[in-house]
């Protein structure tokens, strides 16, 4: 089943991919970007390219007027740091910029809208890990309340505007189009560092994990949840779904992989801990598995390779 999808941030990272997945679909694809940090050499060919701010009228009248399915929500302030120091900032753009957007497919008609979430920060620090959808929510910075925030406007909006609401939970996605310049992209920056020669900078002790999923692999998942059947519950968590591996990776051991795979010897640095990061981050799957029928296809080692290759044709 295919149709034609609005994807905000197409130009970003995340969210090229997800455009490519849904055109290898046989979706027809818009992107909304305003490029402050995605690049329109990201779009792919044939989506429609649109600059625009999520917060702008523009923004709101194209999900209105544009006849679409689905809207597929990636553009976002990314950086905790920057929530961290601006936490207006922050919320102007992930949950002001949303609600503009959701006002905007209400009035349209759009029938599902696609939330990019944050399972490494709507949970905080949690007691289980791999952490369930169910677990608390407990964000432990500003970054991580915005998604959260999102994740109630779109529960809300939805049941009052007429639209279904997915939110996706998504692990430390690394991939090719990575910024090394953004500190949601810590294997992009290990790889561009070592790339250039210079040292390693591992805050804390290092032995802090994440969970590394491919970024291929959470374009799929996004096609997936734009037609599959949703679970018929009231409950918060009902319409969320974790995207990630399940395995956990420390810093440090994430510093060895990439330099193993690179053919480099690491050299190290520590500084100390930045404020609101996460001691240990890995999610439970097994929902995406049964309601989506969706798994991760790519290891770490194996989509590693992909992102170096991309670093040095196309990033350097």
């Amino acid at each position: 089943m295919s149709g034609r999808v609005l994807v905000t941030g197409g130009a970003g990272f995340i969210g090229s991919h997800v455009a490519e997945a849904y055109l290898q679909e046989g979706w027809e694809v818009v992107v909304l970007d305003d490029l402050s940090r995605g690049h329109e050499k990201n779009v792919p060919k044939p989506a429609r390219f649109v600059r625009a701010d999520i917060r702008s009228s523009e923004a709101r009248t194209l999900a209105a007027t544009g006849k679409f399915d689905v809207l597929n929500h990636h553009a976002a302030q990314i950086d905790v740091r920057v929530s961290v120091d601006r936490p207006a900032f922050d919320a102007e753009i992930n949950v002001v910029g949303l609600t503009n957007l959701l006002d905007g497919a209400g009035e349209g008609g759009i029938r599902r809208v696609i939330f990019a979430s944050s399972g490494g920060v709507v949970y905080g620090d949690p007691a289980v890990v791999p952490t369930p959808e169910t677990a608390p929510k407990l964000p432990v910075s500003p970054y991580g309340v915005s998604k959260l925030s999102g994740e109630h406007y779109l529960r809300a909006l939805g049941a009052l505007r007429g639209f279904e609401g997915v939110a996706m939970r998504y692990a430390n996605v690394f991939g090719p189009r990575q910024d090394p310049k953004s500190e949601a992209g810590v294997v992009s920056i290990f790889v561009s560092r070592l790339l250039d020669g210079q040292k390693l900078t591992v805050f804390g002790d290092g032995r802090q994990t994440r969970d590394y999923v491919f970024v291929k692999d959470v374009a799929r998942a996004n096609v997936l949840a734009s037609t599959v059947k949703l679970p018929a519950s009231n409950e918060f968590d009902a319409p969320a779904f974790n995207i990630a591996t399940a395995r956990e990776t420390s810093v440090l051991e994430l510093a060895k992989t990439v330099a193993n795979v690179m053919g480099k010897t690491p050299e190290l640095e520590f500084a100390p801990p930045r404020p609101g990061e996460l001691f240990r981050s890995s999610l439970d799957i097994k929902k995406a598995k049964s309601v989506l029928g969706w798994a991760p296809t790519w290891t770490f080692e194996n989509g590693l390779p992909l992102l170096v290759d991309w670093f040095r044709t196309e990033a350097r």
